[in-house]
């Protein structure tokens, strides 16, 4: 099974932080820096871009560069304070320089697509003003018995699509990172801000069964 298939994405936006050590495998080192990609809507997300130390021979990343990157969305476990907090990145496979002439517009990109399994119970709801939501933990499968889990947010049609679905379904989604900011509050009373990302949902499908029943709706 070519498990690239499963998770690609290309992100086109500005670097806006230094890139900072992260870990080191084989002797390999990877760096994380933070990409601003601009939506339609004009909103910004701020995303996290993990990069090895070989892409970074011919590509210049520093603050207030425009590129382009392809990769996948991963994630991986972290332990802090004894417990198990998912930390979700983009992991660069390409990077390229974006150069825009003058007449030309900025160009806005960022898409996602995955295939993987619904591995927890989808959690529909409605807004005080009746917008439908559903948040769906997306399990995709990588090389080496390992598996990504991917939050998604579906909307409208979408999200009354994917409510009843079971644990272990198949789908196939296409849709954009986003980030979007929380307050946690602990239980000494503090409350401290933090960062979620996921994967905004625009379109959403069942592969492996032979039907038509495919829903999509834009998102901006």
């Amino acid at each position: 099974m070519n498990y690239s298939e499963n998770n690609n994405l290309v992100l086109a936006g500005k670097v806006v932080s230094e890139k900072n050590y992260s870990h080191e495998i084989y002797g390999e080192k990877f760096y994380v820096f933070s990409l601003e990609v601009i939506r339609l809507s004009q909103a910004t997300d701020i995303i996290p871009i993990t990069i090895s130390e070989r892409l970074l021979t011919d590509v210049d990343i520093s603050i207030g560069k425009e590129i382009k990157v392809e990769g996948q969305f991963r994630s991986y476990n972290s332990y802090e304070n004894e417990r198990n907090r998912l930390i979700l990145t983009v992991f660069a496979k390409e990077i390229s320089e974006v150069v825009h002439s003058d007449e030309e517009k900025e160009e806005i990109t960022n898409t996602v697509e995955l295939v993987g399994y619904i591995c927890k119970k989808p959690i529909y709801r409605q807004t005080p003003f009746g917008r439908e939501i559903a948040d769906i933990l997306l399990a995709v499968n990588r090389a080496y018995n390992k598996s990504d889990y991917i939050p998604c947010i579906a909307w409208g049609r979408n999200a009354r699509f994917c409510q009843n679905m079971e644990v272990g379904v198949e789908v196939k989604i296409t849709g954009r990172v986003q980030s979007r900011s929380y307050e946690k509050k602990h239980e000494d009373g503090t409350v401290e801000t933090r960062v979620a990302y996921e994967v905004s949902i625009a379109s959403m499908e069942v592969p492996e069964k032979e039907t038509d029943e495919t829903s999509e709706e834009e998102v901006v």
